[in-house]
């Protein structure tokens, strides 16, 4: 991942953990920015990082405000604990008397007077200061002054020449009360940076980060979802897996479970996806946590997301079943993240595993359930294109991907809302089936990539001493129907007969 501390030969960084990454280095140094968002979207706070950055690199960075005043940025400082001590600030307010006494002795018109005296009160602070890096905030309040379109962009662009001769990097807030007037703003800056949000019908809003453009640089494009936390804005760029290509030698992970290991053609491939699908309480989860426990008695470490359960309900599950889940947790071997679907973004999770997998090495990610993770996206169409990307990125990174997903009903035909075999290199099914009055448990391969498999459905059994995985169920037709009928030996080889005959 990018390291926003390491300067880069001519470029600016922002401050903001992320955003570097998707500029590809950060800003180009002393050029005029553009930062534009609805009020609220956390404008004010990537400004003032963006200062601070330059107070932590000993430069000298400039605030003017032309619509908050000191108190309350000072306010904004405190709730993250910042120290605006060391940035120089400009206030409006401290300036409306000297553009007032212009305005009442002149024969212009006084919106003029008082822009253009504003315009020219604030460049002579900034030579008197001489900074590295400005903020205008904001844009909004020239545009009231100028009164016209015409008048606003011949300001705007006074502003952008005067700068062109210093060593300044300017970023100008706006928050788009011009409407479409601003195209004729966003053609004048060199970059702009766009933050919106978005309202879910349930949970908390969720903001995203957009580079509409970058004069003579390259930029992650799209939209990135970004948070505003104790400390600050976060950006977590979209993930573009075909940018990681490392990749680790190719191996197995054997399950511990004779018949399973034989169902999966030998175990799990290390950087191959694996989709467990089933009704609910069918045994997926149990098997996440017995592989995850296989995958820590090789010293290889595992992170289990859950969106479904709660940390203290799968570790005493796990304990029930003899499945050393805790220990492993106490070693740091295995990682379980619970995950509030309501308040986490998707792009927000995909920077938890990145970390998990360039930080600390993980193997073996799993994810417990994609429905919860369905419910985290703000929109269900994107959910493929988020998972194809995660799931190829782990591929490249020769990472165990496994992944529930529950499916509606318990015996029959089990419709899904979505189909996501297609995105998995492996398919594992679950099934409940009932066998002389009792409710049974069925596991088999609906495919795998990565080699051959077996083709048998198996009898799973889940008790006190952990995962068992039996023959396989050959006197039986219709197991995956839930409601299976039984064959003599002597009717099965007339069926087998039938069936090559055919062929």
């Amino acid at each position: 991942m990018f390291d926003s501390s390491k300067a880069t030969h001519g470029r600016i960084s922002l401050g903001v953990d992320g955003l570097d990454e998707v500029l590809h280095g950060g800003l180009p140094i002393n050029r005029l920015y553009l930062v534009q968002g609805d009020p609220g979207v956390g404008k004010t706070t990537l400004a003032m990082q963006f200062l601070l950055d330059g107070v932590r690199r000993s430069e000298t960075v400039l605030y003017i405000t032309l619509s908050e005043t000191k108190e309350e940025l000072t306010m904004v400082a405190h709730s993250h604990d910042w120290d605006i001590s060391k940035i120089h600030l400009v206030e409006m307010a401290s300036l409306d008397g000297d553009v007032r006494n212009e305005t009442e002795n002149t024969f212009f018109h006084p919106s003029e007077v008082e822009l253009n005296k504003t315009i020219e009160i604030l460049l002579n602070e900034v030579k008197r200061i001489r900074p590295t890096r400005i903020v205008f905030d904001s844009l909004s309040e020239l545009r009231l002054l100028a009164e016209t379109a015409l008048r606003y962009r011949r300001q705007i662009l006074q502003l952008k020449q005067f700068f062109s001769g210093q060593k300044i990097t300017v970023l100008l807030l706006d928050d788009r009360s011009g409407g479409s007037n601003n195209l004729h703003l966003e053609s004048i800056a060199h970059g702009v940076l766009d933050i919106y949000r978005s309202y879910p019908d349930y949970g908390i809003a969720r903001r995203q980060i957009k580079v509409q453009k970058l004069r003579g640089s390259s930029f992650y494009e799209g939209s990135h979802d970004l948070i505003l936390r104790k400390g600050g804005m976060a950006v977590f760029p979209r993930l573009v897996a075909g940018d990681h290509k490392a990749k680790r030698g190719t191996h197995t992970l054997k399950t511990g479970i004779a018949g399973l290991d034989q169902l999966l053609g030998g175990g799990v491939h290390y950087g191959t996806s694996t989709l467990l699908m089933g009704p609910s309480g069918s045994g997926k989860s149990t098997l996440i946590l017995h592989l995850l426990e296989q995958g820590a008695k090789r010293g290889e470490r595992g992170l289990l997301f859950i969106f479904d359960e709660t940390m203290a309900s799968v570790v005493n599950r796990a304990s029930a079943l003899k499945i050393d889940i805790k220990s492993h947790i106490d070693s740091g071997l295995i990682a379980i993240r619970q995950v509030d679907p309501a308040e986490l973004s998707p792009g927000e999770l995909t920077h938890h595993v990145r970390l998990a997998v360039e930080q600390e090495n993980t193997a073996i990610v799993a994810i417990d359930s994609i429905n919860g993770y369905m419910n985290a996206m703000p929109a269900e169409k994107f959910l493929n294109l988020q998972l194809h990307e995660l799931f190829i990125y782990l591929a490249h990174k020769g990472v165990i991907t496994l992944a529930v997903f529950t499916q509606q009903g318990i015996l029959g035909t089990i419709p899904s809302t979505i189909d996501l075999t297609y995105l998995a290199d492996s398919v594992i099914l679950f099934r409940f089936f009932e066998s002389n009055g009792t409710v049974c448990q069925a596991i088999s391969i609906l495919k795998k990539r990565s080699g051959n498999h077996e083709r048998s459905i198996r009898e799973l059994t889940i008790t006190a001493s952990g995962l068992k995985v039996g023959h396989p169920l050959t006197n039986m037709q219709g197991v995956l129907t839930g409601t299976p009928s039984f064959f003599r030996e002597d009717e099965r080889s007339t069926a087998s007969q039938n069936v090559e005959s055919h062929s």
